[in-house]
């Protein structure tokens, strides 16, 4: 599954007779980050931050998709900030439920801050502690408690996002005050919902039982505040997910995708999601032109965004440009350091595109060293070797791929690419035959 959703590939899980799409969006430890770098990180200014998931201090598990959700709003208020370089929450949650080094955080993920803090929600109020810390002399740049109403909470997010600035001394643009200070609804039980329903489409495995409680979550959210542009967009990603994975088996899937996210954007036409939901969805649409444009929208209001980075790669990858898609991955490196795997894989794909089989076929070895349960990945390194003349290597690898996914089929896999040239995914499959494994 890619579309910018990164794609795992395919695993097999109990009770279910066929193995299902992977994608993640949760690094899995501490050490991921960390793990995954294949280059050093970038040099850490103080103009960067990575906001580590905020602990749920209410004494019920139950309320951690809300600690997550608002750390992750904060996330994404910082990312519309241009003058910011600003973690994506994959890298930075991969540290949830650990005790942390902030040195060693920041190290990992080149940045010269970190925000940490601890939600309690408690009925109709919620209490909320924050504290930037500087990561080389471990000071606190700021600090706040909040005790406020739920209907508040819009409020204090705005408030953390705008003391940040002030203490990495960041100028905002009148755009940027804009999108900082814009309420996504004016309903707080809306706003519930839909960081229930987000937290869904954070699963690494999806099955019909999530989808259908994803797509419950998103539609109340709707029912609450039908303006509610976010929401739309989660619930067309519900539906491109169906698609993708085969889900429920409805034909109309994708059409229904690219129906409700029109719908997002008219709503929310200044929001970055549903601009790169857009995309996400238009790609399997073929249509990569509109894939571009929607990037360029999302990364015009949030320039932070690692996701509408690297799928902006992915449509220069199956427009024919593959090259093009290099500098994409390598920011959404730069912004998602712990997904530096995953991205590798689309890498390895824009270079076998571009007819540079070496460094694909090396990117590719890189991408399974640090994901050794990858398929799609040996998949096309197969490919690679076809046309390197490497052929004595790739039954080993096609043994491997057999063992992590026995239901592989590289000629299924190769047809769901939207490439817009029929030709350029031609190259590649005849790479795989020259290979001489049966795929």
């Amino acid at each position: 599954v890619e579309a910018g959703f990164v794609d795992g590939g395919k695993v097999q899980v109990k009770n279910i007779d066929r193995p299902i799409g992977v994608w993640r969006w949760q690094a899995g430890s501490a050490g991921a980050a960390r793990a995954a770098r294949v280059v050093p990180p970038a040099a850490a200014t103080k103009a960067s931050v990575a906001v580590l998931p905020f602990d749920n201090m209410s004494g019920d598990p139950e309320q951690e998709y809300f600690s997550d959700g608002i750390s992750e709003d904060i996330i994404t208020d910082l990312s519309k900030i241009g003058g910011l370089v600003v973690i994506a929450r994959n890298s930075s949650f991969a540290y949830k439920g650990c005790r942390v080094d902030i040195r060693e955080v920041a190290r990992d993920l080149g940045v010269g801050t970190v925000l940490e803090g601890s939600i309690r929600r408690a009925g109709n109020r919620v209490r909320i502690n924050a504290q930037l810390i500087e990561a080389a002399t471990g000071a606190h740049l700021w600090a706040e408690r909040y005790d406020r109403e739920l209907t508040d909470i819009f409020a204090v997010q705005d408030d953390v996002t705008r003391h940040i600035v002030d203490a990495l001394k960041v100028e905002l643009t009148r755009g940027e005050e804009a999108r900082i200070a814009a309420v996504p609804t004016m309903s707080h039980e809306a706003h519930d919902l839909f960081l229930r329903g987000r937290e869904h489409i954070r699963r690494g495995v999806w099955t019909r039982a999530i989808l259908d409680e994803a797509v419950r979550t998103f539609g109340q959210a709707i029912a609450l505040d039908a303006d509610y542009a976010d929401a739309h967009a989660g619930l067309a990603l519900c539906h491109s997910i169906d698609f993708q994975n085969r889900l429920t088996g409805d034909p109309a899937a994708l059409a229904t995708a690219g129906r409700i996210v029109e719908v997002a954007i008219a709503k929310g036409p200044d929001l970055p999601f549903p601009h790169w939901a857009a995309a996400a969805i238009v790609i399997w649409q073929k249509d990569l032109a509109r894939a571009r444009r929607e990037c360029e929208a999302a990364l015009a209001l949030s320039p932070n965004y690692a996701l509408a980075h690297a799928t902006r790669g992915h449509a220069e990858i199956y427009a024919g440009t593959p090259l093009k898609a290099i500098p994409y991955l390598e920011r959404a490196i730069r912004l998602d350091p712990a997904f530096t795997q995953q991205y590798l894989h689309f890498i390895g794909s824009a270079y076998l595109a571009a007819g540079r089989y070496e460094v694909a076929a090396a990117t590719f070895r890189e991408r399974i060293r640090l994901a050794p349960e990858t398929d799609i990945s040996r998949g096309l390194l197969i490919a690679a070797l076809g046309h390197l003349g490497l052929v004595e290597e790739a039954p080993e690898v096609w043994d491997e791929l057999k063992r992590v996914n026995p239901g592989y089929s590289f000629e299924a896999h190769l047809a769901r690419l939207p490439f817009s040239d029929p030709a350029d995914a031609a190259r590649i499959a005849a790479g795989f035959a020259r290979a001489g494994v049966a795929g």
